[in-house]
């Protein structure tokens, strides 16, 4: 079979076993464990669709459960996987199909406001009880700050407040905006620990009810207020703007609007601070899978991409701290909270 061949040629470094859906049964690589993982082929298609298209049909048979992990959890199988794959790209087809996907992509995704507000809507206007599984209390959904790896999910949530704070160096009666507020708790406590006047802007109409919500309950609302908008609809100036965990929304064609309204938005001795998920790779397509069923108009930016925005924008790059290992343990926290909730189902 092709894919057992191809498979073969991937996997040098540890391996696993193969149960096609004809109950053939294949040895991949060099299996370490007396018990090898085992994977379940279900469907006599993903023969095929695995082989020319991995970086899709994996995912969608794993969630719809045409493929079945045995001996072992995906997150080992995906352990054994990026061993062996890195980040180079899986095969030259699926080379060939994600940049015709990715350039299709390009060319038709336009994040204006109303495309940006459903795609914002596709991922966090649903069910909150989803994020209660496994966010922190403050709903901080994003990198959170490990002094140590051992350090609690709320711990590191709370760090990453602190640590965000300290950088914007605010004083006194300046003017903030935070740029894809999420569930509001930056903003208030960006209010709590400052004398500083806080907007918040989401897209989000869960997010925006939620976030009124936790700023009456914290007495704040002559402090904070939060708005159902779109960043380019602004039209006033900041002392400092903050985003986190929004610039991955924003759109590759839509880099220099977006730097551009920032630098209209500050006032003269302004300060932005912008964190968002990068990759340490040049310019390439996104991941079909998280694109599909995860982040419709989402992307992650290499520094490249940025930097020359940036410049072109009239800001100054004036610090860059890139948070290598951080959203690693971030995740990892997500993970196993969701995993607790599952087995105890």
């Amino acid at each position: 079979m092709e894919l057992v061949s191809f498979l073969n040629k991937l996997f040098k470094l540890d391996g696993f076993i193969l149960i096609d859906a004809n109950s053939k049964k294949y040895i991949i690589g060099n299996p370490k464990k007396e018990k090898p993982i085992t994977l379940k082929l279900l469907d006599k298609k993903l023969h095929y669709k695995l082989l020319a298209y991995p970086d899709l049909y994996f995912g969608e048979a794993y969630t719809d459960g045409t493929i079945k992990i045995e001996n072992g959890s995906l997150t080992d199988f995906l352990e054994i996987a990026m061993q062996n794959i890195g980040r180079n790209e899986i095969n030259l087809f699926g080379q060939i199909l994600k940049k015709i996907r990715g350039s299709y992509r390009y060319l038709t995704n336009f994040n204006f406001a109303k495309k940006s507000k459903n795609n914002v809507a596709h991922h966090y206007d649903i069910s909150e009880k989803l994020y209660d599984i496994f966010l922190d209390p403050k709903r901080q959904y994003s990198c959170g700050y490990f002094k140590d790896e051992n350090d609690t999910l709320e711990n590191a949530q709370n760090n990453k407040i602190d640590h965000l704070i300290k950088k914007l160096n605010l004083k006194a009666n300046q003017k903030v905006l935070d740029i894809g507020s999420g569930w509001g708790s930056l903003a208030i406590e960006i209010a709590k620990n400052s004398k500083c006047e806080v907007t918040g802007i989401t897209l989000s109409e869960n997010q925006y009810e939620y976030s009124i919500k936790k700023a009456k309950e914290n007495n704040l609302e002559n402090q904070v207020q939060f708005k159902l908008a779109d960043y380019r609809d602004l039209n006033e100036k900041f002392d400092r703007i903050v985003s986190v965990g929004m610039f991955e929304h924003v759109g590759r064609k839509f880099y220099n609007t977006f730097f551009r309204q920032v630098n209209r938005l500050l006032t003269e001795r302004g300060l932005a601070l912008i964190h968002t998920i990068g990759s340490v790779n040049g310019p390439r397509d996104p991941q079909p899978w998280i694109t599909k069923y995860i982040f419709p108009g989402g992307y992650t930016p290499s520094m490249s991409e940025v930097s020359s925005s940036i410049e072109k924008s009239g800001l100054i790059i004036s610090d860059i701290e890139v948070l290598r290992m951080h959203y690693s343990h971030t995740l990892r926290n997500w993970k196993e909270r969701c995993l607790n909730i599952v087995q105890k189902i």
